[in-house]
């Protein structure tokens, strides 16, 4: 009888989050799935990896039974390399990351840890997906975006993804019966307007808090933002060659001489 399939899952929420909890367990239809997660938040690190410290692991228990889970000091995208070159006994077939407490569609794609671990996961030639739901809140309900992995997960195994792709999905905030469908997009061109605001510590010394508000000027219909507003699941494939090839003929016009 053949291996399952080895399934890799990752996240930047950290090993304790509830989404990782529920990933794992949709993961698990599927096959033999390992988790290796940071031992505390990395949301917002986007591709960061670990070079000026030392990184530690350590095997922890996970509560789902079957699962070997391991958590590190390192950030996402340390864990996969960790996972693949440290952990595994193989190279995984699938990597999972996720499930995310938040939206990482549109700009928000960039500073995720949760789909710079998929990417890593493309970088390495394994097909990879990033799950997010969009709900911040400790309590939750991650049942609709289980039956999103549910669905797409066994697309993945069969048909495999272009090389140097990942999938990043995103789940709107409602019951799966309320979820109009899945709906693959193109990334909404929207982006942040942000804010600091300058406080005081109680010793005087002065520091700077983030804030800011998502603006989205793109109202085409064929893109994330517009697939969550209207109820289905997004899925935006997404590739780490950072090349604008529409600019290349434009400055191959420039006198370079």
């Amino acid at each position: 009888m053949p291996d399952r399939p080895l399934i890799l899952v990752v996240n930047d929420d950290g090993i304790t989050a509830p989404g990782i909890v529920a990933l794992a367990e949709a993961a698990m239809e599927f096959g033999e799935v390992v988790v290796v997660a940071p031992d505390s938040p990395q949301s917002g690190m986007g591709h960061a990896v670990t070079i000026g410290n030392i990184l530690r692991m350590e095997a922890v228990n996970f509560p789902v039974a079957g699962v070997v889970a391991h958590s590190t000091t390192g950030t996402p995208v340390d864990c996969v390399k960790l996972a693949i070159h440290r952990i595994l006994h193989r190279k995984p077939d699938l990597v999972l990351s996720g499930i995310n407490h938040g939206s990482n569609s549109s700009i928000n794609v960039i500073y995720s840890g949760t789909m710079s671990a998929a990417v890593e996961g493309a970088v390495e030639g394994i097909p990879s997906v990033g799950f997010s739901l969009l709900d911040h809140a400790k309590t939750a309900d991650f049942s609709a975006a289980q039956q999103a992995v549910k669905r797409i997960v066994p697309q993945v195994l069969e048909h495999g993804l272009p090389n140097g792709t990942c999938l990043n999905v995103n789940v709107p905030k409602l019951p799966w019966s309320e979820i109009q469908g899945i709906k693959v997009c193109r990334q909404s061109a929207g982006y942040w307007e942000e804010a600091f605001e300058e406080r005081q510590t109680p010793g005087g010394a002065t520091y700077y808090w983030m804030s800011g508000k998502f603006t989205n000027p793109d109202h085409g219909e064929d893109t994330d933002e517009w697939a969550l507003e209207h109820g289905y699941i997004s899925v935006v494939p997404t590739h780490f060659d950072l090349t604008a090839h529409h600019a290349i003929a434009r400055l191959n016009q420039w006198e370079w001489a």
